[in-house]
């Protein structure tokens, strides 16, 4: 499959969006009070939203390295089409 330098871009953006996004989140999530029990134990709460926020990161980065590859093998295949490109 040839992904179009459109596609690529946005899966690109994609990723970005992903670790700009997540761990802020994850951050507020932290200092949430529903976060931690009276022991200093992570609640149900805290635990969901990490697992949420792992997944995502890592889906978040796939997508990002599909998107590079994509705009790689582009950039290959026009340099190929011009001569080599040297």
């Amino acid at each position: 499959m040839k992904l179009s330098r459109g596609a690529s871009l946005f899966l690109l953006a994609f990723a970005v969006w992903s670790w700009v996004i997540w761990p802020n989140f994850m951050r507020n999530v932290w200092m949430d009070p529903r976060s931690w029990d009276a022991t200093g134990s992570p609640t149900g709460f805290f635990t969901v939203h990490l697992v949420l926020t792992v997944v995502s990161v890592a889906l978040g980065t796939a997508i990002g390295v599909i998107g590079v590859r994509g705009l790689l093998a582009l950039h290959r295949r026009r340099a190929s089409s011009r001569g080599g490109g040297r």
